[in-house]
């Protein structure tokens, strides 16, 4: 289903993504890169991770047509245009935009890579061109690390393509990460060891709970169609269990839809998954007020003990302060315990005690 149709037909649309400034610049990167069929591509593949082939100048260079008809036309195209590419020898082959296919909990996920390159040794690379510069050198260790987590799931896919074919070619682990240079608009490059995020990657898609189980535990007839009403779709969205957390904002649709029911239900999650991991068996803000004046709660859990004895310091510090020259911390004197918890509500949820 598309979830950012669905949440704008839930009254909490999406409102995140890429600024149209970021994608221009590197829709105008990416083509630069690619320019003259690819010469400086395969020119910085062959400096970063295959130096004892033949050079890309005066080797025979194919950049096979890849279009087809719908997503499974075009993952058949290029799964073709490899074999084709591997059974060549000697020649450096590069595929732009490649559509590969993967399964994910049992349904087909197809993937879009920047390039993938065929070496003359009938080896496969993934390459991923990105905007963010590399600074004498190095990129910003955050976004190197989500280029290779994302090149890992390429990796992933392309080894499966591999696999049909007898004797099957080598996938590299390396792959090439292209990015301007300093602050112009030149391309260089950087090799990326993948091999650790392939097997979490790996490791995460075997354990994923199929898509026909998640199915069979759904109400009979249930619908997420945005053509029905709001009520129809809220109904249908509370069938599937979900646990907003603070960091949903910047990858899910529903991201805003479950934050306001997480709201409504007074749930400590959405203040952050260390929060609730700290509260132990309390899962509301009304749960930890109550602990926090000792109205509900056992005494014995780390998590109460904790909050009662916060509470009766930020009794004590409040009364010593309204002793002082600034008068009375209230019209009683006496603070009330559930006024000293602040909840902030901002773009990192975040929480304050005092």
């Amino acid at each position: 289903m598309d979830k950012g149709s669905l949440a704008s037909a839930l009254g909490s649309p999406s409102v995140f993504g890429q600024s149209q400034f970021a994608l221009v610049r590197g829709n105008a990167f990416e083509a630069k890169v690619k320019a003259d069929g690819g010469a400086e591509l395969l020119r910085l593949v062959h400096e970063k991770l295959d130096r004892g082939a033949e050079p890309p100048v005066e080797a025979r260079v194919e950049v096979p047509d890849l279009s087809a008809t719908g997503p499974e036309g075009r993952a058949a195209r290029t799964a073709l245009a490899l074999r084709e590419a591997t059974g060549t020898a000697g020649a450096w082959t590069l595929l732009d935009h490649p559509m590969l296919a993967l399964e994910v909990a049992g349904s087909p996920a197809f993937l879009e890579p920047d390039a993938v390159v065929v070496h003359p040794d009938g080896s496969w690379t993934v390459v991923e061109i990105k905007s963010f510069p590399m600074l004498d050198g190095s990129a910003d260790p955050a976004k190197v690390g989500a280029a290779a987590r994302q090149a890992a799931v390429y990796v992933l896919a392309l080894e499966r393509v591999a696999a049909r074919l007898d004797p099957a070619p080598r996938v590299r682990h390396r792959v090439l990460l292209v990015c301007p240079k300093d602050f112009s608009n030149l391309p260089t490059a950087s090799a990326v060891d993948v091999r650790k995020q392939r097997a979490v990657t790996d490791r995460q898609l075997a354990r994923l709970t199929r898509i026909e189980e998640i199915a069979d535990a759904l109400p009979e007839g249930v619908c997420f169609s945005p053509e029905q009403s709001a009520e129809e779709l809220a109904a249908a969205v509370e069938a599937v269990p979900a646990t907003y957390a603070p960091e949903c904002l910047s990858a899910c649709e529903l991201a805003f839809h479950c934050r306001a029911r997480s709201r409504d239900a007074g749930a400590v999650t959405r203040l952050g998954r260390p929060v609730r991991a700290e509260l132990g068996g309390l899962s509301t803000v009304e749960e930890v007020l109550a602990a926090a004046r000792g109205e509900a709660g056992d005494p014995d859990d780390p998590a109460v003990a904790a909050l009662r004895r916060a509470a009766r310091l930020r009794a004590e510090a409040l009364a010593t302060a309204g002793a002082g020259p600034g008068g009375p911390a209230g019209a009683g004197g006496t603070p009330e315990i559930g006024a000293g918890i602040r909840i902030g509500v901002g773009a990192g949820e975040v929480s304050e005690c005092r």
